[in-house]
């Protein structure tokens, strides 16, 4: 069931589905709610599930010209409040898992759990810094074409071939961001902090799913990262890219029950 919540005095929309213990699914960049269909259609079996569309993404409007990954936080405890839900678990794609780790510094007493799926808590480098301004210009230029190879270089290499409806469902949704919305968050993205410490402070369990063939984040990173989690959760997907739960869906929603059982 598609809902809406009021934040700063815009609309911001999500679904609602299934019954029992609550988990919140965070897109990631130039993604939406509907990316995650084939997961909800799995875990709504046992759990109820909430996926956001962030602002600036899907039906969500913009509220700026920057999207920090605070304000997004800010965004989903707004939502989570209007449903009057106190305990939940976070599971963040690539930028929905920014937010999540912002969430987890901003309002720590409501997590049960958080996943980074295809996620750092590590910020931007400077040449990474370099690169969200490049594609700022790419946007404001061209969006489409942008649009276009920004998501094919989301799913492993070896992949393509074999992965065309995945690939054109994953474009369909970006190409509907704006292009307010694509720039407001490449912004945010770009002005994080570090939140690495959050890694190894909290007590409840948290997930990483790390794809071996990721082209966006260094695999090796990602493995060190998991080592400072103290209850650590990591799946590594060694046929994927930074797409797993579109490239390997059976596998992702099987090790997520497992994870969120622990959770709660």
């Amino acid at each position: 069931m598609i809902k809406t919540a009021t934040f700063k005095n815009s609309s911001v929309s999500f679904s609602d589905q299934g019954k029992g213990r609550v988990l919140v699914l965070l897109h990631g960049y130039l993604g939406s709610k509907e990316i995650w269909e084939k997961n909800i259609a799995e875990l709504a079996k046992n759990f109820r599930v909430i996926a956001i569309d962030l602002p600036g993404h899907g039906q969500t409007s913009c509220f700026g010209y920057v999207h920090s990954m605070e304000l997004m936080a800010k965004c989903v405890k707004k939502v989570m409040d209007s449903l009057r839900l106190k305990k939940y678990v976070i599971i963040g794609h690539s930028m929905g898992g920014y937010v999540g780790l912002a969430f987890a510094e901003l309002f720590p007493e409501n997590l049960r759990g958080l996943c980074l799926c295809h996620s750092t808590a590590l910020s931007d480098s400077e040449e990474k810094k370099k690169d969200r301004n490049r594609a700022i210009k790419l946007v404001k230029a061209n969006k489409r074409v942008y649009t276009k190879d920004t998501i094919k270089n989301l799913f492993a290499t070896k992949n393509l071939k074999y992965l065309k409806e995945e690939i054109s469902f994953a474009t369909k949704i970006a190409l509907g961001t704006t292009k307010q919305g694509a720039v407001a968050a490449l912004e945010g993205m770009k002005d994080r902090p570090n939140r690495d410490i959050i890694l190894g402070m909290v007590s409840y369990p948290v997930m990483m799913i790390i794809g071996e063939h990721d082209n966006i984040l260094p695999y090796e990173s990602l493995i060190a990262q998991s080592e400072t989690i103290r209850d650590k959760h990591v799946l590594v997907l060694e046929h994927d890219g930074h797409m797993g739960f579109l490239e390997s869906p059976l596998v992702v929603n099987k090790s997520l029950k497992k994870f969120l059982n622990k959770c709660f």
